[in-house]
């Protein structure tokens, strides 16, 4: 039975690392000037080894291929046949079928590890400890040097300055993380003082990157994730009213400070225009495309259109993988949605709505849902949570006691 306990644990510390290597792999490379200069291509070299790394983990524990059923996983395989129809004619350069091949490597990796989907925490906890590694980073870099952690280029927003992050997605990581782990502690899956460890830090960190996409999704997020474990947890009904009361002091006590964070020092007209991102929106939109662009797109590129962000996945996906692609991400939002409003209360449902809540909120303003991504990975671990669980191995019958033979009866006879 040791023996049996020993190998369970090591199977999952291996898995625990091939999620933390899913998630190196999608950190990227573009971002703020680091302490140390690190060379794009050797950033780049380190994220796809670490996908490279995931996915020969990922087998080596899964030999028999063994895999779970999974919608998710299937909608998200479909999803390659449009980026490698849009891809391979070159429109987008070499670097199209690149990411496709990523791609394909990221969704191989999740097939193999949905082995281990059970409907569980456990891959919540995989996901929480990786990015508060992130956050620890990120941290370090402020404390070692403020003034390349919270440079001018930025409008004085905190970014990464040991690894370059810029602070939309420190904002994320710090967001989903304290989401979840508030939802944690509200099942009494972990203590309040280890909760405050991840919790505290990472406000600190969401409030120095000034991001309002995170902000909001984290805070539209619990409230549905709450809001679903109102009528059975009791946990969830004191915290749910306490945050109420807490948020009207806020809008009333300090509503001056609050919108003067919100803003960020904009004007209307540019906050009106999301930051200039509605520009992009109209003028991608606007572009003339064949009825193969339409449907299929120009092929898988790094999110920008005329050199900008595009900074939206709905469209992102519609100039990538066209509109075969936003059915497909469309479909993969709505079957998770649907999965989780099926499912009776529960601490995994709680957290994949928040999960998907999340995403969904923040696909307005951010990239990724079509793409190798964080966003694809925080869905996977939804997808995890509302996977059934596995069915237990039924214990084998004793045999009864057996009859005993004369010996005489036992010879063969030989015609």
């Amino acid at each position: 039975m040791r023996s049996e306990d020993t190998h369970t644990d090591h199977t999952s510390k291996i898995v625990g690392t091939a999620w933390g290597l899913l998630i190196l792999n999608t950190l990227g490379s573009a971002g703020a000037k680091t302490i140390v200069p690190l060379p794009r291509s050797l950033i780049q070299m380190a994220t796809m080894g670490a996908l490279v790394a995931a996915f020969a983990l990922a087998l080596a524990v899964n030999l028999r291929l063994r895999i779970r059923a999974s919608a998710f996983l299937l909608l998200l395989t479909l999803l390659l046949v449009p980026s490698v129809i849009s891809s391979v004619d070159l429109e987008s350069g070499f670097g199209a079928l690149f990411r496709c091949a990523r791609l394909t490597l990221f969704v191989g990796t999740l097939w193999l590890l949905s082995r281990w989907w059970d409907g569980s925490p456990t891959f919540v906890r995989h996901h929480i400890r990786m990015y508060l590694a992130v956050l620890a980073s990120v941290a370090a870099g402020a404390i070692v040097s403020p003034g390349a952690a919270m440079p001018d280029l930025y409008g004085g927003r905190l970014v990464g300055a040991l690894w370059p992050l810029t602070p939309p997605q420190i904002g994320q990581y710090a967001a989903v993380i304290i989401g979840l782990t508030v939802l944690l502690v509200l099942g009494r899956r972990t203590d309040r003082t280890s909760a405050a460890v991840v919790i505290v830090p990472s406000l600190v960190l969401l409030a120095l990157t000034h991001t309002r996409t995170a902000t909001l999704g984290l805070l539209v997020g619990l409230a549905l994730a709450i809001g679903s474990l109102v009528l059975t947890s009791a946990a969830a009904r004191r915290f749910f009213t306490w945050a109420v009361l807490c948020a009207t002091v806020a809008a009333v006590g300090f509503g001056s400070l609050l919108q003067a964070w919100f803003l960020r020092g904009q004007s209307q007209e540019n906050f009106s225009s999301l930051t200039g991102r509605a520009k992009v929106w109209e003028a991608l939109l606007a572009a003339p495309r064949t009825t193969t662009e339409y449907l299929f797109g120009a092929g898988l590129g790094d999110k920008s259109f005329g050199g900008l962000p595009i900074d939206n996945s709905w469209l992102a996906v519609y100039q990538e993988q066209g509109m075969t692609g936003v059915v497909l991400v469309a479909a993969i939002i709505i079957v998770l949605g649907g999965v989780a409003l099926l499912r009776p209360p529960s601490l995994s449902r709680a957290c994949a709505i928040f999960l998907i809540s999340y995403c969904a909120l923040a696909s307005y303003t951010e990239a990724g849902l079509g793409d190798a991504s964080p966003y694809l990975l925080h869905l996977a671990v939804a997808a995890s949570l509302l996977a059934a669980p596995a069915a237990a191995t039924p214990p084998s019958t004793p045999e009864g006691p057996r009859r005993r033979v004369p010996r005489w009866a036992q010879r063969s006879e030989v015609i």
